[in-house]
């Protein structure tokens, strides 16, 4: 098997050579060089034309975001962000997310041997999956639509919570989707997307400006609002309550992972049964297969992104076999699709179902 080329940019030169040496030790990968900063990196990049580049999100000269661009704009070569535990850091790294980067890796905060075991595991896991992706290189140009600034007139209302599970690809996924929801739509809508602590309140911040619609990060105990976007924090399960309250759990991982949209579309299923949708994006493994398969059998909708348009296919495919899936659809026909089962319509004029 043909090795992994990598170029590994990061101003620091212990991380450098951490970096590499993880990589160096695993034969599916060969570091063909390291760079300082991001003129470096792009100078090495048309040189070497390496498989994949890790990229640190703060260096001298040219920053992260700036070499990410210039990346993925004249090379198309799978960028993985490595970022500090700060809220700077955090959201920077929801930008690199946006322009491109295909996944990210949050530096641990102390080097110790069990930080190097952490980082080692799930570089090389993301590494080989990232080496293997195509780079979304158009810009999102998300403007929002009509629907989005203007109240739409919904009717005949039948579903009042929406659940979407993602992983990787699900930021950009999930920017093209919620920016596209109009203010007033009369659900609640809980969000599971795979990512560490710290990072899911820089998402959820950062999409709300962005938004007609409100999307914060689920706190433990609030009452569920229509109109409202939840989204799980890390590190923890995001359910509904009976009384209709968030639930958050640090109950045992779900098919690997923790929060899981699983453990979320199972709660929305119990409590809003057939006034439920559940939808799967973008994402590796099998997280969401058995959560919309309860939601279908209780009744409600379910839709998945589709392979043309997903970074990875994993996730939907799961769902699809499992047979949870009702309509496979590109990534730009969901928000609209999402609305329609609400009772509304992208122009504004109401209808049943």
């Amino acid at each position: 098997m043909e090795q992994i080329k990598v170029l590994v940019v990061d101003d620091s030169a212990l991380m450098r050579k951490i970096i590499s040496d993880i990589f160096s030790a695993d034969s599916r990968f060969a570091v063909v060089d390291t760079a300082r900063d991001g003129i470096d990196a792009l100078e090495k990049t048309i040189k070497l034309k390496p498989d994949l580049i890790t990229l640190d999100v703060e260096m001298p000269r040219l920053d992260g975001l700036q070499t990410l661009k210039e990346i993925v704009r004249r090379h198309k070569v799978p960028v993985i962000m490595l970022s500090s535990l700060t809220k700077r850091g955090s959201h920077v790294t929801m930008e690199a997310l946006s322009l491109g980067a295909v996944d990210f890796i949050a530096k641990p905060d102390k080097l110790s041997t069990e930080g190097r075991a952490d980082l080692q595991a799930e570089l090389l896991r993301k590494a080989a999956v990232a080496a293997s992706l195509r780079v979304q290189v158009e810009p999102l140009q998300v403007v929002r639509a009509e629907m989005a600034i203007k109240p739409v007139l919904f009717r005949q209302q039948a579903v009042r919570a929406v659940a979407i599970g993602a992983s990787t690809g699900g930021p950009r996924a999930l920017e093209v989707i919620l920016l596209s929801l109009p203010a007033n739509l009369p659900a609640a809508v809980f969000v599971t997307q795979h990512m560490p602590p710290k990072f899911t309140l820089a998402l959820a911040e950062r999409l709300n400006k962005l938004s007609a619609i409100r999307i914060k990060e689920a706190e433990h105990g609030e009452p569920v609002q229509t109109g409202v976007v939840y989204l799980a924090p890390g590190n923890y399960h995001l359910e509904i309550a009976a009384d209709r309250k968030i639930r958050l759990t640090q109950d045992p991982p779900v098919e690997h992972v923790r929060p899981s949209a699983t453990v979320m579309m199972l709660s929305v299923a119990s409590v809003y049964g057939k006034e439920s949708v559940g939808v799967i994006l973008t994402g590796m493994g099998k997280d969401g297969a058995a959560g919309m398969v309860e939601i279908k059998n209780c009744g409600g909708h379910t839709l998945a992104q589709d392979e043309a348009s997903a970074v990875i296919f994993s996730m939907p495919k799961a769902a699809i076999q499992a047979g949870a899936v009702e309509r496979v659809l590109p990534l730009a026909e969901i928000a609209k699709a999402v609305i329609a089962l609400c009772g509304g319509s992208a122009d504004g004029q109401g209808h049943g179902l």
